[in-house]
């Protein structure tokens, strides 16, 4: 990815990089609440790096509720039109598969907690 705070998260805490399309969707439509980091271009937004430091402190918060990967560059402008979150950096939720909404930008911790604790305990329409 390029940025060190980024590289972190896939380096040290694991977390996979999604490079091709087939990987963004088997991510999604893993069991349980999934959480799709989009950077955006991270040397003109410096918010891109904050996000990259909240992400992992609000996975700690939540408890592991839901697990995080980051979307390669290549990748974000579908996953952008497909979730319908366009501005970045962006924190972008889905279970089994399915949208439940997203955080764009920088916000403060307060909204993180109410935002995400909507996102996992929104009902999926079957």
């Amino acid at each position: 990815m390029g940025h060190a705070l980024i590289d972190r998260l896939t380096g040290e805490l694991g977390w996979p990089c999604l490079i091709m399309e087939d990987e963004v969707l088997a991510w999604i439509k893993r069991p349980g609440v999934q959480v799709l980091f989009v950077p955006g271009d991270w040397q003109r937004n410096l918010e891109t790096a904050d996000v990259a430091v909240i992400l992992p402190e609000l996975q700690t918060a939540f408890q592991g509720r839901f697990d995080c990967a980051v979307v390669d560059e290549a990748m974000e402008p579908g996953v952008k039109e497909s979730s319908g979150v366009y501005k970045t950096p962006s924190l972008i939720f889905y279970r089994d598969g399915v949208c439940l909404g997203g955080i764009p930008k920088v916000r403060d911790w307060d909204d993180y907690m109410a935002r995400i604790a909507r996102f996992l305990d929104m009902p999926i329409a079957a």
